[in-house]
């Protein structure tokens, strides 16, 4: 059974992104996270990963859609 919570180290992992921008993301407010114990540890709940990454291909998707590719003429 995988872990409810992540720490921000296993979610940069999963994203294939740094420590600190995983950080960023997380003070920014653009992945929803927790402090936790005394120290205040962040930790991103599993869900509310899955749930960022959905978001961000939908993101993506309508990115593409406003900027298609040009095509080249074949005759150039």
């Amino acid at each position: 059974m995988e872990p409810r919570f992540l720490l921000l180290s296993d979610v940069a992992a999963e994203l294939n992104v740094t420590d600190s921008q995983v950080y960023h993301m997380v003070r920014s407010g653009e992945l929803p996270a927790i402090k936790i114990g005394g120290r205040g540890q962040w930790r991103v709940e599993r869900a509310r990963l899955e749930e960022y990454i959905q978001r961000k291909y939908a993101e993506t998707a309508e990115w593409v859609r406003a900027n298609p590719l040009n095509e080249r003429d074949p005759a150039e």
